[in-house]
């Protein structure tokens, strides 16, 4: 009789052989190894944790027990914003009261009065009139010219500089081509001759544009007509930092239509109004490098563009021919059941299921036809 005897490992304490723990073998022929983020394997704590960049995980290699390597994703660059020359900037001008220039312009024609009496010019009459002494005729020499043209001088630069400001206009002020201040007072006032001046609004304007192209959200093309309110800012950006601010403004609403989808009337609540929101911040943002401030970009009519408008049109006339078809045939059934089981109720008749089938055509057909005629 043969014994079969268990030989029980010892421990490696007591100084048998140790155990070498063996791998087993794949249990799934296909395993792979699972993909897991490597902020995920160093998280302590129980709640949520916040991750300012989110990595992407590339795959490893199977059974190489490689690391994960992370790809920073790729940081879009900032859109480069208008740049303006940054002295640019708005700044008062000197000018000086009405009164001055006034007085400067009285002062050259008195002076003017003066020498052509010195000289013996001025005619008796008027030398009669003025009460002036009578004149010892010195005649036109050297002195007399250089009288003239220092009150002719100071006459044509008090009075020539002379302007009236208005309420919700300004002046631009510049020199040889340089800006030299912007003038926003009214009434009367005395500006340098020799500057050039050109005149701006800054008062509060709107503008309705023109049909402009535009998308929805599915991407179907519009004409869309939107109401821009804005005003300028800063005369000095708006006149010298564009050419033309208005243009500018045109070509800013254009750009943002294209890049905002909007709705017809009739879509979804409130489309309408993030439209306008968002049209407004984009635009704004644009505008403000040239000195104009805009309050309000909002659609006020849209409709389809001429090459789709023909195809929506037929969409919309299949749909109401749909509806008004099921509503129509609804009814039709309707009556024809309602004519047949009174009938039957009644005892006016009866019948079988071959002259059942047979009313029910008939009525069917006379209903319909009944009802096409009164539709045309």
């Amino acid at each position: 009789m043969t014994t079969t005897t268990s030989h029980t490992p010892e421990p490696e304490g007591l100084g048998g052989p140790a155990e070498v723990p063996v791998r087993p073998g794949r249990l799934i022929q296909n395993e792979a190894t699972t993909e897991i983020p490597v902020h995920l394997l160093f998280r302590d704590e129980a709640g949520p944790v916040s991750v300012p960049l989110r990595p992407t995980v590339v795959a490893r290699r199977q059974g190489t027990g490689e690391q994960p390597r992370l790809r920073r994703p790729v940081q879009p660059k900032p859109r480069p914003e208008p740049e303006v020359d940054p002295d640019l900037v708005e700044r008062p001008a000197r000018v000086l009261p009405g009164a001055a220039g006034v007085l400067a312009g009285a002062c050259g024609a008195a002076g003017c009065l003066a020498a052509s009496w010195w000289a013996g010019v001025l005619p008796p009459p008027a030398v009669a009139a003025l009460g002036l002494p009578a004149s010892a005729g010195a005649g036109l020499g050297p002195a007399q010219w250089a009288a003239y043209a220092g009150a002719g001088g100071l006459g044509l630069l008090g009075f020539g500089g002379l302007a009236r400001g208005r309420t919700g206009r300004a002046w631009v002020l510049g020199l040889f081509g340089r800006y030299r201040g912007t003038v926003r007072r009214t009434g009367l006032m005395w500006v340098n001759p020799l500057l050039l001046r050109r005149r701006v609004d800054v008062r509060l304007r709107h503008w309705r544009s023109e049909p402009m192209p535009a998308a929805d959200g599915n991407g179907v093309a519009l004409r869309a007509v939107v109401l821009v309110v804005w005003r300028v800012k800063d005369t000095a950006r708006a006149l010298l930092g564009v050419e033309d601010h208005e243009s500018y403004l045109r070509e800013c609403v254009e750009a943002a239509l294209a890049r905002v989808p909007v709705e017809m009337p009739g879509g979804p609540r409130g489309s309408v109004e993030a439209a306008a929101d968002v049209l407004t911040r984009l635009v704004a943002r644009d505008a403000a490098g040239v000195g104009l401030e805009v309050f309000s970009v909002r659609p006020v009519r849209m409709e389809y563009a001429p090459e789709v408008a023909a195809a929506m049109h037929r969409r919309r006339i299949a749909a109401l021919d749909a509806r008004d078809r099921a509503t129509m045939v609804t009814s039709v059934v309707d009556s024809v059941e309602d004519t047949v089981t009174r009938l039957t109720m009644r005892g006016l008749v009866e019948l079988d299921d071959y002259e059942r089938k047979a009313l029910v055509k008939d009525l069917t057909v006379a209903f319909c036809a009944g009802r096409g005629e009164t539709a045309i």
